[in-house]
């Protein structure tokens, strides 16, 4: 089968990662791919360095019919059995509107769980044969926007079990982070956007600091709420018990030494961090919301509180940090929970059985 995959993103985030996944375990069962993305872009990085066939065209965003033109072009020199659009800018109208010229299948990934117009979503759609949600919270959204339940398929994003062998040892984690032996390292990941909730946790830390000094807090990430957040913390005092990293692109390479992850998102489509962390066996601390809620298993790999409880999320934090022993069980149950239901080879033959399908 050939499968043509169209990425329009710019950064190689979250989504990106799920679309390298997939290509690289189609590429193991004997299934040719092609990846369109934009030039110079995350995943064109990362795609050639994985040998993955890559086609840049330029895309400038939900207007741009020239990408639609171009793109249309392309099919018809390909003739893939399956067009597969990943992401929202561009790729999923235009891209949709590109198959449909081409007289060719398509399919599309839907990863976020925000409401859209009717009129918009009906428009959104139309040229796709499934629409492709990440989890039950997106699902309902869909229908929400009057999309027809016959045409949503459900396949939840994957987390490489590679994430839970740490490529860095302990004592150099600790020095680049600056913990000292026996404080417990907590982490937090995801773009500084409000969404993500990053004032409630500032705010938990703040009430916990003074009674719990036991602890650090890692936020990593980048977003225009950069300078606002870091505000937010000196403000509080927080002094080093917060510390903000940045972005790094290597995250997975040691987010199994924290003891905790926090993830106080108040929407999310699935929250592939949260994965990550329990794949790494690290328990889950986040606001029971949306895709997370699939993503931790209440009481049994993580703890969820209600959304923009301060005192709830405080709690929750405060009860994994004194408790090393749930701690233990929830790194257990969590490694076991997504190798036998988050594995990259799951949502591979998920995707292949719903290609041939069409």
């Amino acid at each position: 089968m050939k499968i043509l995959h169209v990425e329009t993103g710019r950064h190689f985030l979250g989504g990106p990662q799920q679309v390298i996944y997939l290509i690289n375990a189609l590429r193991e069962r004997g299934h040719d791919n092609i990846l369109v993305c934009l030039p110079n872009s995350g995943i064109d990085r990362v795609a050639r360095q994985a040998g993955i066939r890559v086609q840049n065209i330029f895309c400038a965003g939900d207007l741009d019919l020239l990408f639609v033109y171009r793109l249309s072009q392309f099919l018809k020199e390909q003739i893939p059995d399956v067009v597969h659009c990943h992401s929202r800018r561009g790729a999923d109208l235009l891209g949709g509107l590109a198959a449909s010229y081409a007289k060719i299948s398509a399919v599309v990934s839907r990863r976020v769980d925000n409401t859209e117009m009717h009129l918009l979503a009906a428009l959104r759609y139309k040229p796709f044969k499934k629409i492709i949600a990440i989890s039950e919270a997106i699902a309902s959204v869909l229908q929400e926007n009057h999309v027809e339940s016959e045409r949503i398929a459900i396949i939840r994003s994957a987390v490489d079990e590679a994430v839970c062998e740490s490529k860095l040892d302990y004592e150099s984690f600790r020095n680049e982070f600056n913990i000292d032996e026996g404080m417990i390292a907590i982490a937090v990941a995801g773009q500084l956007i409000p969404r993500k909730g990053h004032r409630y946790l500032l705010q938990a830390v703040a009430a916990m600091k003074d009674r719990n000094p036991n602890f650090r807090v890692v936020i990593f990430g980048d977003g225009y709420l950069n300078n606002r957040l870091r505000a937010q913390a000196a403000s509080l005092e927080l002094g080093v018990a917060v510390r903000f990293a940045g972005y790094r692109d290597d995250l997975d390479d040691f987010i199994g030494c924290f003891d905790l992850f926090v993830h106080p998102a108040l929407a999310e489509g699935l929250g592939v961090a949260t994965l990550k962390a329990s794949a790494a066996g690290v328990p889950v601390v986040g606001f029971d919301v949306g895709g997370t809620s699939e993503a931790v298993d209440n009481g049994k790999t993580g703890i969820l509180v209600t959304p923009e409880s301060v005192s709830e999320l405080q709690a929750a934090i405060e009860a994994l940090i004194d408790n090393e022993q749930l701690r233990r069980e929830f790194s257990e149950a969590g490694k076991v929970r997504m190798k036998n239901k988050f594995s990259i080879a799951i949502m591979a033959e998920k995707y292949l059985e719903l290609y041939k399908s069409l």
